[in-house]
């Protein structure tokens, strides 16, 4: 983070980011950094970004009059039309009597009272839905105190299903020809509210206790434009906390491990005898690459440093046993770019996962 544009607000960053990698950790030690929900919104400065434990959707429910906040939440996850129901495309009723036509429009709204009631009667409180809910149903969702979210991105609802243990809902048709919900169908959260943040209203549904199968970040900005790199900035830092934690290990930064390999290249190609010793000192130059990229990067000169880190390891790999003692820790020595000197990096915090090497 130091090199981007947060670097000044790294340490609040850094370990927000941390929280949420070890948050969303699983127990074989794989960390999904798509668990980690990224939401914006404009306004105040970037140090009001607020992590939360569960899921936080850019929506506000279907009707003011529904309650702003329910506890021990039941979630129906379903990706079906919650509105009046309508006859499919190519069937057509003849009426003789106009009375009855009353009749057919009155079914159509007792159809959808029926699949409501069958909702809330399973014990759901909280419906989503990834298509329409219309005003009609949001009349009896408010007559029964429940929430109700419309027009959800399907990949949200996926997670959701995923955080809540509910089972996305395709259609209310059963087996026996009749319409139904089982109650197994529903998720389960401590709590769901709606709050407003700058000019938007968002949804927070909190997860039950001991649920960590994923939580959001919602990020603070002057702009636009600030928002997107905090974003990039923020991405970036779960993808190295993700390598380091399933890698287990950790290496001395700052071209440390190329230099060190470089010597120890050059020294075992120099005791073959035959052709592949030019490709192992080809390689071996190569390495070299990366440490004076780094100080070209830095405006410092590659051609002293890189000797220097030479000089040291392979003073150190070359060392004997009675001086062993003398080199101790030299091999974790690395750049110092703002001094534009080599240092011992693994002391001064600078690391590398070892997977990446």
């Amino acid at each position: 983070m130091s090199s981007k544009l947060i670097g000044s607000e790294s340490d609040f960053f850094a370990e927000m980011a941390t929280r949420a990698c070890q948050y969303v950790k699983t127990a074989s030690g794989k960390v999904p950094v798509k668990n980690v929900h990224i939401q914006k919104s404009h306004g105040q400065s970037s140090l009001e970004t607020i992590f939360f434990e569960g899921y936080i959707l850019q929506q506000s429910r279907v009707s003011q009059q529904m309650p702003q906040r329910i506890e021990n939440v039941k979630v129906a996850c379903l990706d079906m039309n919650l509105n009046k129901f309508r006859l499919g495309m190519g069937t057509s009723v003849q009426i003789d009597d106009p009375k009855n036509l009353e009749k057919v429009r009155q079914r159509e709204m007792d159809i959808l009272k029926e699949r409501i009631n069958k909702l809330i009667e399973a014990g759901a409180n909280l419906i989503l839905t990834t298509k329409a809910l219309d005003d009609q149903a949001a009349k009896y969702l408010v007559e029964r105190g429940c929430i109700g979210l419309r027009r959800i991105e399907k990949t949200d609802m996926r997670r959701i299903a995923r955080l809540t243990g509910a089972t996305m809902v395709t259609t209310f048709a059963q087996s026996d020809g009749e319409e139904g919900f089982e109650k197994s169908m529903l998720g389960e959260l401590e709590c769901c509210y709606e709050q407003s943040v700058g000019d938007n209203d968002f949804c927070f549904l909190k997860a039950k206790k001991g649920n960590n199968s994923s939580c959001s970040i919602l990020l603070r900005g002057c702009n636009e434009y600030m928002i997107d790199e905090v974003d990039r900035s923020l991405h970036d830092s779960l993808c190295v906390i993700k390598r380091t934690i399933e890698s287990g290990k950790v290496v001395a930064g700052g071209g440390a491990v190329e230099v060190a390999l470089n010597i120890y290249l050059e020294n075992f190609a120099s005791k073959l005898s035959s052709k592949e010793q030019i490709a192992i000192s080809e390689f071996a130059d190569a390495l070299l690459i990366i440490p004076k990229v780094l100080c070209c990067n830095a405006v410092q000169d590659a051609a002293e440093l890189v000797s220097k880190l030479r000089v040291l390891h392979n003073a150190v790999q070359n060392a004997n046993t009675e001086n062993s003692e003398k080199f101790k820790d030299v091999e974790f020595t690395g750049l110092d770019l703002l001094e534009g000197k080599v240092r011992n990096n693994l002391k001064e915090g600078v690391l590398e996962p070892m997977m990446s090497k």
